[in-house]
């Protein structure tokens, strides 16, 4: 039998990157990268000759089976996806379930993960936490935040430029606009910026500049009594910040 690593690579910064991926991916016998394009960026970076075979959510399903043969065959290979730790809102799951069942070897890197930072960041508890993630874009939205609405853990989720607006919202309409919550942009980049406030305060933030890049928002979970905001917080860092213009 072969062997699956699940290797993370960075969210911004290549600098980000571990010795261990960088010495995993040189000695795999085939990467599995989400976007090929993106990945062998990267790969010239770090001067990895490894060849490459795409693995995305399009394709997944029909990709596992030759993927399980490799693996069986006896080859090494490695997974990565554009950015930070595959499986976590981005395709591996499939693959690795399937190894787990036919007793294949999964072994997963420690390394770049976006939610991780933003939520340390963010101020908020982060002893206990709840990862959403994207929250669905149409069929089942509004159940699931009904269901969030009685969460007590810090939330977590991904959003991208062209929903944070609409998303920010429906987080007003659902957590209320006195909220505490995060929202980062573009973690471990060059412009990566923290915002600090309620949610209803964000949302005005947003609306009046248009959001670039990929977000994390953090929410503060629902409890009993909640202490009275005298001020909004807004703190920018790493660089010169654009702000979200």
């Amino acid at each position: 039998m072969g062997k699956l690593y699940i290797v993370p690579t960075p969210v911004g910064n290549f600098e980000d990157m571990t010795m261990r991926a960088i010495r995993v991916l040189k000695e795999a016998d085939l990467i599995l990268a989400e976007d090929t394009r993106t990945s062998s960026v990267l790969l010239r970076h770090f001067e990895i000759t490894t060849p490459m075979q795409s693995h995305h959510k399009y394709n997944e399903h029909t990709a596992v089976a030759r993927v399980m043969d490799m693996l069986e065959e006896g080859r090494t290979i490695a997974l990565i996806s554009d950015a930070g730790t595959p499986g976590i809102s981005d395709p591996g799951f499939l693959l690795s379930r399937e190894c787990r069942r036919q007793g294949v070897d999964v072994e997963c890197l420690p390394g770049a993960t976006a939610f991780v930072p933003a939520l340390v960041d963010s101020g908020l508890p982060c002893d206990r936490f709840h990862f959403e993630g994207f929250l669905p874009v149409k069929k089942g939205r509004q159940t699931r935040l009904s269901q969030l609405a009685e969460k007590e853990e810090t939330m977590v989720f991904y959003e991208s430029p062209h929903r944070i607006v609409r998303t920010l919202g429906e987080f007003v309409a659902t957590f209320g606009a006195d909220r505490e919550a995060a929202v980062v942009r573009e973690i471990s980049k060059k412009f990566e910026t923290l915002y600090r406030s309620t949610l209803g305060e964000l949302l005005s933030e947003f609306e009046m500049n248009k959001p670039k890049g990929e977000f994390v928002i953090i929410i503060d979970g629902k409890r009993k009594e909640r202490p009275t905001r005298k001020s909004s917080d807004k703190d920018s860092f790493t660089g010169s910040p654009e702000g979200i213009a």
